[in-house]
């Protein structure tokens, strides 16, 4: 059973293992775990029988009109049962009565995304592949 939770408590790096696959530097679970610890909200997937983080989704905001969702992940073993979709739905409640909430993906994943209510637009990006797997932390 996979429970949802919005709340960092209890969880540590062990709990993050094996997200950002085919990343060609992806962050490490201690980068993983401040990223989320720094996020204005994240919601979280937790296998109930593990208590292993299978999914998550992060915003980051002004709190008053903008929210950005960066990340949303979700293990490979785990996809396929909704997961994502319900992390998502989660997070688009938390800022339903905000003017904007944006996110980047590629074409191939703007049906997912349309099937929850957001929007195809034009959008502009920098992307320094050589800093993704962020600061040493």
């Amino acid at each position: 059973m996979i429970k949802y939770t919005d709340s960092l408590e209890n969880i540590t790096t062990d709990k993050l293992d094996g997200f950002f696959v085919g990343w060609p530097n992806p962050p490490s679970t201690e980068t993983h775990l401040e990223i989320l610890k720094q996020s204005y909200f994240a919601v979280l997937a937790v296998d109930a029988e593990t208590e292993r983080v299978v999914g998550f989704v992060n915003a980051i905001s002004d709190g008053l009109l903008c929210a950005y969702l960066p990340l949303l992940e979700v293990l490979p073993e785990y996809r396929g049962q909704g997961i994502g979709q319900e992390l998502m739905r989660r997070m688009l409640a938390r800022f339903e009565d905000m003017y904007m909430v944006d996110l980047l993906c590629d074409p191939d994943l703007q049906p997912f995304y349309g099937k929850l209510g957001m929007k195809p637009v034009s959008a502009m990006m920098v992307r320094n592949f050589e800093r993704q797997c962020g600061p040493k932390v």
